[in-house]
């Protein structure tokens, strides 16, 4: 069976604490449900969650769908954007498996992308040009009001803004994420290809580029 592999990369820094981080839990704790309740997902979607706040972890490595459990989230530090993005190219070259003269391999990773503020250190474009050398699904780029938009579009054509942080705004950015990945999915068995089956965002998601 190809896999679709999703990978989830979370702002955890300092500016999160509180309602954010935990607003953040919950939509990945939906995402998770409205993904085992979709057969498309169900059957082809797999899951990894990647932290950036202070340091960079891979806290979920890729899981099937039906056994993804939402993590606990930890908020502190500073916005290490690029060694996010070191790491997903790192983790993509391990776990997501490739085409060979005998066997198609997985599909086309998706990249979704979330964060509240400006990257620490000095602007990551040795990491942004090694993860765009990669061959990727859809990759879009969340950030909310103090992110670095700029920096975000040189990593990706779909940036999209969440003008609030709270529940109820993080809540649908999930729940877009969600509805992209089953559209992803359901795209597989049409075409074989999961790029640019995006639904629209919802209201409270504004789309920049």
């Amino acid at each position: 069976m190809r896999r679709l592999p999703v990978y989830l990369l979370l702002d955890t820094s300092g500016s999160m604490r509180g309602e954010p981080i935990e607003a953040v839990r919950k939509g990945v704790e939906s995402f998770c449900a409205t993904l085992r309740r979709d057969p498309y997902a169900l059957e082809s979607a797999c899951v990894s969650v990647i932290t950036f706040g202070g340091s960079v972890k891979q806290i979920v490595p890729l899981t099937e769908a039906y056994l993804f459990r939402a993590p606990e989230l930890v908020a502190g530090g500073g916005t290490p954007l690029g060694g996010a993005l070191r790491k997903v190219v790192e983790c993509a070259d391990e776990e997501v498996k490739k085409s060979t003269e005998d066997e198609k391999g997985d599909w086309r990773p998706l990249v979704f992308i979330m964060s509240d503020g400006r990257p620490s250190g000095s602007e990551p474009v040795r990491l942004i040009a090694e993860f765009k050398k990669r061959s990727w699904g859809s990759v879009v780029a969340c950030g909310t009001e103090g992110a670095d938009f700029e920096l975000l579009r040189k990593i990706t054509e779909t940036v999209v803004r969440l003008n609030k942080t709270d529940v109820n705004s993080i809540a649908a950015f999930f729940k877009w994420v969600s509805a992209s990945v089953a559209s992803s999915s359901r795209a597989l068995d049409r075409a074989g290809d999961a790029r640019d089956e995006l639904p629209p965002p919802p209201p409270e998601i504004q789309l920049v580029w």
